[in-house]
């Protein structure tokens, strides 16, 4: 059981630490939350995790599992599409129509 709570754990962190490396305008721009809400509701998932996890079905726990998981299938995408993270260098072959 202690590798399922690791993997919780492990990806709570790398849900808060690609929320530190996006940009404060892009979550604005992509009309979601905004930096510091995401920051703070990953970082308290993780420090909930790191001092008061004892099993994988805790609420908080549960509760964090959601709001990472919530930030990684929506807010994540919509922040990449926003800023240019994608894939291909972002925007560089954009023009003003589309892709040329």
């Amino acid at each position: 059981m202690w590798w399922l709570v690791t993997a919780v754990v492990l990806f709570k962190v790398a849900a808060l630490v690609d929320a530190v490396t996006r940009r404060e305008d892009a979550y604005r721009a992509a009309d979601k939350k905004t930096k510091p809400f995401w920051l703070l509701v990953l970082g308290l998932a993780v420090v909930l995790d790191l001092l008061f996890t004892t099993s994988v079905f805790g609420i908080f726990v549960l509760v964090g599992l959601v709001a990472a998981i919530v930030y990684m299938v929506d807010v994540r995408p919509a922040v990449r599409a926003v800023s240019g993270g994608g894939r291909g260098g972002g925007n560089r072959n954009m023009g003003p129509y589309g892709p040329w």
